[in-house]
């Protein structure tokens, strides 16, 4: 992201320039909740930026979205209110967006379940969603400290963002090493 900014009506954002590499894992610090979304949104192409540039694998979200959202995968902050066939209709979007055959994206996702053992379905469904396509960037959005440690679990060797407005929040990955960086308002 250079300079990236989201502006919609009386919502915005200040500009982001934020560089990611392969396996990498940044902690993002924000100042809002809302700014923390935002910035989420941007770096996984799921809104375009309104002025500044984001490139994600040098695909361009305002042109290529579908090739951007094969490269990342957005982990919301408020969980997925899904029940279990709602949730196999997710998973089938999910496997057609990534070109995944359907009985290998339910077999990924089951061995993802057994990975996250333990974490209610609310919280596990949208990580599972987000990682049938293994991805090469996962963005959480303001991760709960549990979901944050079994994430790096399931992930592998992809880059890592999370969003943060607390700055305690970060270390809810440790022992695992992470980059921490401010966003400033403009």
């Amino acid at each position: 992201m250079r300079e990236a900014r989201f502006v919609s009506g009386s919502i915005g954002s200040a500009p982001l320039t934020l560089d990611l590499t392969p396996r990498e894992r940044v902690a993002l610090h924000c100042t809002s909740d809302r700014e923390a979304t935002i910035a989420a949104l941007l770096a996984c192409g799921v809104v375009k930026a309104s002025s500044g540039l984001v490139l994600i694998d040098d695909f361009d979200p305002r042109v290529q979205s579908v090739a951007c959202k094969r490269v990342a995968a957005f982990v919301p902050h408020q969980p997925f209110a899904l029940d279990e066939r709602e949730f196999a209709h997710y998973l089938e979007y999910r496997a057609a967006l990534w070109d995944i055959e359907p009985r290998r994206a339910r077999a990924r996702a089951q061995r993802l379940r057994s990975t996250l053992a333990g974490m209610h379905e609310t919280l596990a469904y949208p990580l599972i969603a987000a990682l049938i396509g293994m991805p090469e960037l996962v963005v959480l959005d303001r991760p709960l400290a549990i979901h944050a440690r079994l994430v790096l679990a399931a992930v592998g060797d992809v880059a890592l963002l999370s969003t943060h407005t607390d700055a305690a929040s970060a270390h809810c990955f440790a022992p695992d090493p992470l980059r921490v960086l401010r966003a400033t308002t403009a």
